[in-house]
């Protein structure tokens, strides 16, 4: 059954800006904006990493370098990660073998997702759990030489995961009132 906002309207114009993004399986509001946001603030980090490790290079070129860049890299990258797993999740996209659960169709095919989805919940929830305490208890590190908490480059895993734990219980919830998957993911979906 499809979405009671979707059946039958024609799709809205995409905004200039949402046209750069790739496209996105339908949400409420508050969740499309969650997910847009997430989706430049992993561009934007992107960008700020490609623009530092470029920046190195070229001064590695004569002989010079920032270590600071280095060390701010590899957190952006810790971010660009499990917030880029967010933005895959949205979208379905997220790396799935799916050999067995392609043969089921029907019913059976929305009960065998259910149980997957649950299983992904405990995980990232347990990756959450786990991750706000690798936070809290990291709190008197310090990186090298930014001189900044260790927590913040912790903080991307659990924040990354309890998104991805909101598009996974979103795809639940839209399961167990019925949707089916191509009306909850779409061709690009997994």
């Amino acid at each position: 059954m499809p979405h009671p906002s979707t059946a039958g309207d024609p799709p809205a114009p995409a905004s200039r800006r949402e046209g750069m993004l790739p496209p996105a399986p339908a949400a409420p509001p508050a969740l499309a904006a969650l997910g847009n946001a997430t989706d430049w603030v992993v561009v934007a980090i992107g960008a700020t990493m490609i623009v530092l490790v470029f920046l190195n290079v070229c001064l590695h070129v004569v002989g010079k370098d920032l270590a600071w860049v280095t060390e701010l890299a590899e957190l952006l990258m810790v971010w660009v990660t499990f917030l880029g797993g967010a933005c895959a999740t949205r979208r379905g996209a997220q790396m799935a073998i799916t050999e067995f659960i392609d043969k089921t169709h029907g019913g059976h095919r929305r009960f065998a997702d259910a149980v997957v989805d649950l299983f992904a919940l405990a995980v990232l929830g347990a990756l959450v759990w786990h991750g706000v305490r690798l936070v809290a208890a990291s709190w008197g590190n310090e990186l090298t030489v930014l001189q900044i908490p260790m927590s913040f480059q912790y903080l991307g895993m659990p924040l990354g995961c309890a998104l991805m734990f909101v598009w996974v219980a979103w795809d639940l919830w839209r399961i167990l009132r019925g949707d089916a998957r191509d009306a909850r993911w779409g061709a690009g979906g997994h």
